[in-house]
């Protein structure tokens, strides 16, 4: 039954047999007849077929939620009793919006010297790519907004609230300020991140909110390309301090507080709101709070 709900998991994922078929290591033809077995012993039909994957059926739907869950049991209860025997190990990933990439090192460095038996996978996504990547048991946690857009069913630990800087040229409009608003940031030639991120959507909305119908120059989903375009002096950029901080800016390049209004969006650790959980992710959320004080005690 695992395996055949495995199967279904994977069909969800990779919307097409064949890739179904390679991600679980089993021919097209053993994955088309587990799901045909499952179909017969539930008595519903669970896929829409052609000749291609058209997609689930209404009952489908209802158990490939029941299949995420068990599944995500059934691993949680193996890793449970290997943790047990052999203490803290396997495989943590881990996806996180580019803005927060900076911030992993402080949450994987300090728990693999806990648990050295542990490795890691860290993945760059976007916010809606993260709840996806964790409904469909692809990741063990992430970190993203908290804040500004609906997470559903997760478990959340705040780590910090993000603000926003203008980068820019010392030697551009604004380059000797201390401050700037929004509406003066909109008045510049802006590389921003891609509109999918979240990131982005909040930085259009700001503009907007102070009359500027946002228009950048250059967008790219990697934020050093970004921040290699402000190094030439042509172009200016929004990012948060905690990336702008990381990055290394050269004398040249400005980090400029955004004001009027000074806006704050929460970042924190979503996992799959599930128990019992696995010893991992636990660890990890324990992890997390761990730096949440952290991070609250350098703040002040």
């Amino acid at each position: 039954m695992i395996d055949k709900l495995e199967f279904l998991l994977a069909l969800a994922r990779e919307r097409h047999f064949g890739k179904a078929a390679e991600a679980c290591r089993v021919t097209q033809p053993t994955l088309s007849a587990g799901i045909k077995s499952l179909e017969d012993q539930m008595g519903v039909l669970i896929v829409q077929r052609s000749s291609r994957f058209q997609g689930f059926t209404a009952e489908g739907e209802r158990i490939l939620d029941w299949a995420r869950r068990i599944v995500g049991d059934a691993k949680a209860m193996k890793q449970d009793v290997d943790a047990l025997k052999r203490g803290l190990h396997g495989h943590v990933r881990i996806a996180v919006i580019p803005t927060a990439l900076p911030m992993v090192a402080r949450l994987t460095t300090p728990f693999r010297e806990k648990h050295p038996g542990v490795r890691f996978t860290i993945l760059s996504r976007t916010s809606i790519e993260i709840l996806e990547l964790l409904e469909n048991l692809e990741i063990d946690a992430g970190l993203s907004y908290l804040d500004n857009e609906p997470l559903g069913q997760v478990r959340t630990v705040p780590l910090y609230d993000e603000r926003y800087r203008l980068l820019t040229a010392r030697t551009a409009e604004f380059g000797d300020r201390s401050s700037v608003t929004w509406a003066e940031v909109g008045r510049l030639p802006l590389c921003l991140l891609t509109p999918d991120m979240q990131n982005r959507r909040i930085i259009d909305q700001m503009l907007r909110n102070a009359g500027i119908e946002p228009e950048p120059t250059l967008v790219s989903n990697s934020t050093i390309v970004m921040v290699s375009h402000v190094r030439t002096g042509r172009w200016s950029s929004v990012l948060p301090p905690i990336l702008a901080d990381s990055i290394g800016l050269p004398e040249t390049v400005a980090s400029i507080p955004i004001v009027e209004p000074d806006v704050t969006h929460s970042v924190g650790l979503i996992v799959p709101h599930r128990e019992p959980t696995t010893p991992t992710v636990t660890a990890v959320v324990r992890e997390a709070r761990q730096l949440a004080r952290e991070l609250e005690a350098e703040a002040r």
